[in-house]
């Protein structure tokens, strides 16, 4: 497995402010954030920073937390976890929309995104206060609790049923999209025309830059620490989400093991990446797929990437080649460590 320098890495991307003079009156840019989702969520508005704008998209980001939390016990992920094998829960239409994206891009990708992978990722704890590496044996018994098709929804009722008795729902990969969508959203209905929504790393932009100029949004050198950048892309109004094994893992009798999991094998991915970014209109999306494309490899997940409209793909290798999908925009690299 490959190694990676110790370090802790909260923000994947990192954002690049490129202002140029305006002839129009600048408003001072105004940022607040919080922890929430497992991370640093910060909101940075350009144009007309307001109060109830920051209240609005925060409070907004904490009811989903509160709804879709693996590790709040009075969130409704704990109550159909809880109640695994026995009943349906009933949830809001929030959890219910985010679990029915999550088991389509788990049949999209066969099963690589899986959403039911929790029981592994607690028996791993990687992230956590205190990771561990499970046994073979009890790698082996956790798999035959993962299977997205075993999760049963009932659109009419809004209800979540997991078939078996300790399976374990798990949206960390999705549910920080939907609520950086869900921000943006509140923001714009507040008047705001120009911000950023960065959620530990999940970039959505809102409009352009106040001097109408695209933005210009860095990806994190997968191999160096955070805050340096190895290319730069440019966007508006869209969301650029990174995942990569340098984001949580932890080292054990000289192995490095990293949090994103193979669900056919229980252990961590192993293929020729170290980094993948999905480009798209919608954080929601660019969350679960972002995930996907590093779970499925530079190949495969190339070939699931070109098949869908309006998504494009960054990814870095292990041997320093940068691979972009086909209507990916322009790259400028920034570390010459790395090619085409």
């Amino acid at each position: 497995m490959r190694q990676f320098r110790q370090r802790i890495t909260i923000v994947a991307i990192i954002i690049v402010f490129l202002f140029t003079s305006c002839s129009k009156k600048r408003v001072d840019p105004q940022s607040q954030s919080f922890l929430m989702l497992g991370t640093v969520c910060r909101i940075t508005i350009y144009d007309t920073p307001t109060d109830a704008a920051f209240r609005a998209a925060f409070a907004r980001i904490k009811e989903i937390e509160e709804h879709m939390s693996l590790h709040l016990s009075t969130s409704e992920i704990a109550r159909v976890n809880s109640a695994a094998g026995k009943e349906a829960v009933a949830v809001s239409s929030d959890t219910f929309l985010v679990v029915k994206k999550a088991l389509e891009i788990a049949r999209l990708s066969s099963g690589a995104f899986d959403p039911t992978v929790g029981v592994l990722v607690q028996a791993w704890g990687i992230g956590g206060d205190s990771p561990r590496r499970p046994d073979d044996e009890e790698i082996a018994r956790l798999l035959g609790l993962v299977g997205w098709q075993r999760v049963v929804l009932d659109e009419e009722q809004e209800t979540i049923f997991l078939a078996d008795e300790g399976m374990v729902l798990d949206l960390g990969a999705i549910a920080k999209g939907y609520a950086a969508d869900e921000a943006a959203r509140l923001l714009v209905e507040h008047g705001v025309r120009s911000a950023i929504v960065n959620l530990g790393g999940n970039v959505l932009t809102v409009g352009r830059k106040v001097d109408g100029s695209l933005w210009k949004i860095g990806i994190q050198d997968p191999e160096s620490e955070r805050g340096a950048y190895a290319l730069i892309v440019e966007l508006d109004d869209t969301s650029l989400v990174t995942s990569g094994p340098y984001e949580r893992f932890f080292v054990l009798e000289g192995e490095t093991y990293h949090h994103i999991l193979d669900t056919t094998t229980g252990y961590p991915v192993e293929n020729e990446l170290i980094s993948a970014s999905i480009i798209t209109k919608s954080s929601f999306l660019a969350d679960a797929l972002s995930t996907t494309l590093f779970a499925l490899g530079p190949q495969r997940g190339l070939a699931l990437v070109e098949g869908l409209d309006g998504v494009e793909a960054i990814m870095f290798t292990a041997d320093g080649r940068i691979i972009a999908s086909s209507g990916a925009p322009p790259i400028t690299i920034t570390d010459e460590r790395y090619h085409r």
